[in-house]
């Protein structure tokens, strides 16, 4: 089969899709984009190609037709109980993962908590999550405004833990709270929560504000987020207190 694979955000579960197509000899156009990425990105590509090839897009929001033959490849919002996209592609091409693939698909589907019932030590799940912050762009800095962000404005209402952040990468607030099952982390334009009921509240939300606003994955209990700007400063602080009341102690 003639594919063309084209790539969505980088995290460290697409850095491994890339490296295991190249090895394969794959056609591979990658806009290095990032959460949120859509099939527009890829519009002028798309024009251009060849009717003959199949077009597989992996993580990437489908707001455009394409006129070749199409394999969306996600396991996000409504395809949040397909295998994770690493997964999907290796049995597309008929290839076994390795141990590491096995981690990093383990790591995208379910965080620390699958890596630690697939049986990753300590180590391999520092190294994991180490890996997928740098890929996901979190530089020193943003490991230092995480640090500040939980030192300077982290709170607890009714057993959720909220912390707004001083950057707009999340992940490393997320790993040094780790264990937590309610968390919020915000931004003057973004929220995610973390935890119980997650994927209630972004089935909710998402037929509120629409696909392109709203995002979750990770299971009953993993996370959902509003995209940068869905909302503005005042909508975010109303969404918090929303999702403390929907999840919070005495909830229903």
């Amino acid at each position: 089969m003639n594919y063309i694979f084209l790539l969505g955000g980088k995290d460290l579960e697409m850095v491994e899709i890339k490296k295991m197509l190249e090895e394969e000899g794959k056609n591979v156009l990658d806009k290095d984009l990032s959460w949120g990425a859509k099939l527009s990105d890829y519009q002028k590509e798309l024009k251009e190609l060849d009717r003959n090839c199949t077009v597989v897009g992996i993580e990437l929001q489908g707001d455009i037709d394409v006129k070749n033959d199409y394999i969306e490849v996600d396991h996000h919002n409504e395809n949040i109980n397909k295998e994770s996209s690493i997964e999907q592609i290796a049995d597309l091409l008929g290839i076994e993962l390795t141990r590491y693939q096995k981690m990093v698909s383990e790591n995208d589907k379910g965080y620390i908590d699958a890596l630690k019932d697939f049986g990753a030590n300590q180590e391999e799940i520092e190294e994991i999550r180490r890996a997928d912050r740098k890929n996901q762009g979190v530089s020193e800095e943003d490991e230092k405004l995480a640090e500040e962000s939980l030192r300077e404005n982290k709170e607890g209402v009714g057993g959720v833990i909220i912390v707004k952040s001083k950057t707009d990468k999340f992940s490393p607030i997320c790993d040094r709270l780790y264990p937590t099952d309610k968390l919020i982390v915000y931004t003057d334009n973004e929220l995610n929560y973390y935890g119980q009921k997650a994927q209630k509240l972004g089935e909710k939300y998402k037929t509120e504000y629409g696909k392109d606003k709203v995002y979750y994955g990770g299971g009953e209990d993993g996370y959902f987020g509003f995209s940068n700007g869905a909302l503005d400063s005042e909508e975010i602080q109303e969404k918090v207190r929303e999702v403390v009341e929907f999840v919070g102690e005495g909830d229903h």
